[in-house]
């Protein structure tokens, strides 16, 4: 197994429960972690045997790009579509930050972070 990462994808989105945020828009991260077989890809040096990275930045764009409430969400939608679209990914781990949250102090972001295990089918 191995690891594949993409972390501190920059995005600009319009979430929040307040409407003035969704409205306005704020700044965020996301840190996104899979976990896969790379032997193949080790071996073939092939695109197709491995997790596209390209692949994990388009989804997690795509689903920032839909306004929620709530970060979780956006969060579970990413998890949902990669979990999907890729039947290689075993395990994810997803982490967004709304940088400078309008939250009255000096708060440099908030995160959130969730983990998704591939659910294996029972015979």
């Amino acid at each position: 197994m191995g690891i594949i990462k993409v972390e501190n994808i920059r995005i600009f989105a319009h979430h929040g429960c307040l409407a003035e945020e969704t409205k306005i828009g704020s700044d965020y991260r996301v840190d996104l972690e899979v976990k896969v077989n790379l032997k193949k890809s080790a071996e073939s040096d092939e695109l197709k045997d491995t997790v596209d990275y390209v692949f994990l930045n388009k989804v997690v764009r795509e689903e920032m790009a839909m306004p929620s409430k709530l970060l979780e969400t956006v969060a579970q939608r990413v998890l949902n579509r990669i979990f999907s679209e890729d039947k290689m990914v075993s395990k994810a781990t997803i982490c967004v930050s709304k940088i400078n949250p309008p939250i009255g102090g000096d708060v440099e972001m908030v995160t959130i972070k969730m983990n998704q295990k591939r659910k294996k089918h029972s015979k």
